[in-house]
Parts: structure tokens; C-alpha cells; sequence
């Protein structure tokens, strides 16, 4: 039987595409038209390498992100929590800020929670579903961070290893970080995972 990991990958290396500037384009199952049954897949997956029976919420990142959350915040049941890219109307009263770089985009974004749902108590496991040089991860730890509550992982499905992202958070001792698929080289020859 195949593991997660290995069926994700199997579909990285079928159905991504290596873009200019190393944009890897998995839109077609991860993060524009999903894959549902694979996303159960990996919300299973994140359930054997995390204690999810800790958690209080799930937080991601607007806005790819949210799909693959939602799905595992679910499967978890717990609630979801994105970080906005920008303030809106029927946002009241404090908010937790942390400015990131969007690689994707290549301009800089203010991350926002809202103080309302987000508690110096909670259990948070953040999940994203790519990596490219951590900066929404890290904005998600400093948001964390400010409200005081507990990061008891993080969880990313797809890894551009070769950006350094993912080596730099598992360096950070203090952080449960785990990739599901981690792409170690992307070029028009093709795209090659770490062991």
C-alpha cells in the first residue's frame, strides 16, 4: 500500500509544472481545483505525526492554505483560523499583525488574526500547504507568539527545499516542523524530492 507521502509525490512529479523563477504549480490537486480524497489523505497523515488531541484550532494562511486547513481542521475537529492578507469592515477590535514577504506575489503582505479568536490558551497546529523560504510560517509563529498561546506543530504539505524555508524551521529545536513531500531540485529536466 502506498504511503501519503508517496501518492502526493506521484502527483507532483505527474501533474506540477516547474514555472520560471522556480514557481512550482500544483494547482490542478492542492491549492485551485482540490483533490478532496487526497486532502483526507494528508489530514490523516498530520493526524500520525501530530497530537492532535492537544489542539484548539488549526491556523493557516490566506489563501492557499485554507483548503488543505479546512480539510484537516475538520478531520481533527477543531475549528479553522486564517490569517487574513488584509483588514476588513467586520474586523472589531484588536488584531495580532506580522508583515511576510510573498514569494508567490513578490510584494510585501500584512498578516492579520483578529484578538477574538485567537486566546493566550489555545493549542495551535498550523498547516500550509507549501513552502517556498518560510516567511507565512514565520508570520504565523510571530502572530502565535504575540498572542501567547501554544504552537504544538507545524505541518507543510509540499517543501521547496532547496529555498532553505524548511531547513531553517527544523534547525529551531523548539518547533515540531514536518513537510510532507520535500522537492529538492525543480528545473525543465524535472522535479527531484529529498529522502
Amino acid at each position: 500500500m502506498e504511503t501519503c507521502a508517496q501518492i502526493l509525490k506521484d502527483r507532483i512529479r505527474k501533474e506540477g509544472k516547474v514555472l520560471p523563477g522556480n514557481i512550482i504549480k500544483v494547482d490542478g490537486f492542492l491549492n485551485h481545483k482540490v483533490d478532496t480524497v487526497l486532502m483526507d489523505y494528508i489530514a490523516n497523515e498530520f493526524r500520525k505525526i501530530f497530537d492532535v488531541s492537544k489542539i484548539t484550532a488549526v491556523l493557516t494562511a490566506e489563501a492557499s492554505g485554507i483548503p488543505v486547513a479546512t480539510i484537516c481542521a475538520h478531520n481533527f475537529g477543531v475549528p479553522l483560523i486564517f490569517a487574513k492578507k488584509a483588514k476588513s469592515d467586520n474586523i472589531e477590535n484588536g488584531l495580532y499583525k506580522s508583515e511576510v514577504l510573498s514569494y508567490t506575489y513578490r510584494k510585501t503582505v500584512t498578516m492579520i488574526v483578529s484578538t477574538e479568536w485567537l486566546k493566550p490558551e489555545d493549542r495551535i497546529l498550523i498547516i500550509d500547504d507549501f513552502m517556498a523560504k518560510g516567511n507565512a510560517v514565520n508570520a504565523l509563529v510571530d502572530i502565535i507568539r504575540q498572542c501567547g498561546c501554544s504552537l504544538e506543530g507545524i505541518g507543510v504539505v509540499v517543501e521547496k527545499g532547496f529555498q532553505g524555508g524548511g531547513d531553517a524551521l527544523r534547525a529551531r529545536k523548539e518547533l515540531n516542523y514536518h513537510a510532507l513531500a520535500v522537492i529538492e531540485k525543480a528545473d525543465e529536466s524535472g522535479i527531484e524530492f529529498r529522502d
